[in-house]
């Protein structure tokens, strides 16, 4: 493998990877060229959605290609182009051999959810203080545990007294929120997802868990629930604010999360028709928001 490095200026970097993938570039990466440098530039967007633009100003492109001809050969055409005019070719090089599954499985430690509620890898043993696991790799569908929202989903599941009654988690992932569920006592769970793939990886992970569910499509979830979990986003979630709420039983909760810091009084204000909802806990800028009806 060989990797074909460009610095471009920010309205063409969209061109020069199209021309790239074009060129049979195997894989095409966009990287800030003044990162580790005081002129770095930040670029933020709410994960799950498009980041704000489509590089820096200067940006470093990187592709991967079979062999050093093809590299080379693409280095040559792109620099014939009208639109290379301002970009600069950086160079050529080997990409050293390595066992890419074991650099991929190395990035993924077993995750802490309580100290006694952890989420572990396959590959990984299990750590010695834990009491309730969840077997989870990285896979297409959202939801590992490694982001905030979802440990705190987990975390409330795992305060609460006992899971009972019906049990929705509305926007599945890799189930990872159901499969929660049902390891802390849950028995009549529902998870649905807009993504087959995810419905999918819902099956599979909670076969691979030992627990039973019924994952599918959004009109799988019908009538109503003693626990209804929704790891999603703000703006999602504020057009589902009458759907999710038509779906709490008396007596029952709604649970929140992918919602940041500052968006709390605007989706609080969206659900005050139906429920009140409150911040129960944060970490790193997120929060989770809970109603009980």
């Amino acid at each position: 493998m060989f990797e074909l490095s460009l610095v471009g200026p920010e309205d063409r970097v969209e061109l020069l990877s199209e021309a790239l993938e074009a060129l049979d570039a195997l894989s095409v990466s966009v990287e800030d060229a003044d990162a580790q440098t005081p002129a770095e530039q930040a670029l933020f967007g709410e994960p799950g959605m498009p980041p704000p633009k489509d590089g820096w100003q200067r940006s470093r492109i990187v592709a991967l290609f079979a062999t050093e001809a093809l590299a080379r050969e693409a280095a040559e055409l792109l620099k014939a182009q009208d639109f290379f005019d301002g970009c600069a070719f950086l160079g050529v090089s080997p990409l050293a051999d390595q066992d890419w599954v074991r650099l991929t499985q190395s990035q993924f430690a077993p995750v802490e959810v309580t100290t006694d509620f952890w989420i572990v890898p396959t590959w990984h043993e299990v750590p010695a203080q834990a009491r309730q696991i969840i077997r989870l790799d990285p896979g297409l569908a959202f939801g590992t545990g490694t982001h905030p929202t979802t440990r705190m989903c987990l975390r409330w599941i795992a305060r609460q007294p006992a899971m009972y009654g019906r049990v929705l988690d509305y926007g599945c992932g890799s189930g990872i929120l159901a499969i929660g569920a049902a390891k802390y006592g849950a028995g009549d769970i529902d998870a649905v997802d807009i993504d087959e793939a995810a419905v999918d990886s819902t099956r599979q992970n909670a076969s691979a868990n030992g627990v039973h569910l019924n994952a599918g499509l959004p009109d799988t979830a019908q009538g109503l629930y003693q626990t209804v979990l929704a790891n999603i986003l703000a703006t999602p979630l504020k057009v589902l604010a009458p759907l999710l709420c038509a779906h709490v039983a008396e007596g029952g909760s709604l649970v929140l999360a992918g919602i940041l810091e500052r968006q709390a009084e605007e989706i609080k204000a969206v659900y005050s028709p139906y429920l009140h909802l409150e911040v129960s806990d944060s970490e790193d800028g997120w929060i989770l928001m809970t109603a009980t009806r």
